[in-house]
């Protein structure tokens, strides 16, 4: 698989992502306020490789690139013999206020936004935005009901100990 080729569903590469990159009926979002500047909770946000710092049971790591655009990220999350693999291409990122990305993998598949508006000198709002294709057909859309509200709970968690090791000084 290479840059080219996030998905591995063309040799280009563009159909691939292209589909991945649309929304998927799966929608999750989760907001903070983080007592910080826009810049620092920016380059906190996308400091890839610390990510697992703050989301529970992860380890990301930079695949290809810097974690600039047409980087690829990949974020394994192992809970017991649990494990969920999940491949982010890096498509915008508009310092200090938004990285967009798409998920590519084989099960996690849509695009993402995470954004950084500032409130104040010392305040910004982060906002974690998803829309993830649905495995499974229509046992996944009848499934998602029942797992959205645990995926809302989890991502606002992982975002107030993001906030929290900001504040603190401890990212990025």
């Amino acid at each position: 698989m290479s840059a080219a080729d996030p998905g591995g569903a063309d040799p280009e590469g563009t159909e691939g992502l292209r589909a991945a990159a649309q929304p998927g009926a799966g929608e999750v979002t989760a907001t903070v306020i983080v007592a910080a500047p826009a810049p620092r909770v920016f380059a906190a946000l996308t400091a890839w490789e610390r990510q697992g710092e703050w989301i529970p049971f992860t380890r990301v790591r930079l695949v290809e690139g810097d974690g600039g655009e047409g980087s690829l990220v990949e974020a394994v999350t192992a809970v017991g013999p649990a494990v969920l693999r999940d491949e982010m291409r890096v498509v915008r990122v508009d310092a200090p206020y938004e990285v967009r990305v798409v998920h590519c993998g084989s099960l996690l598949r849509g695009p993402g936004v995470l954004r950084c508006t500032q409130m104040a000198e010392d305040r910004t709002q982060v906002v974690w935005h998803e829309w993830f294709h649905l495995p499974g057909g229509p046992a996944g859309r009848v499934a998602w009901p029942l797992l959205w509200p645990g995926s809302k709970f989890s991502l606002t968690q992982a975002l107030k100990r993001f906030a929290r090791l900001v504040e603190r000084g401890q990212l990025p």
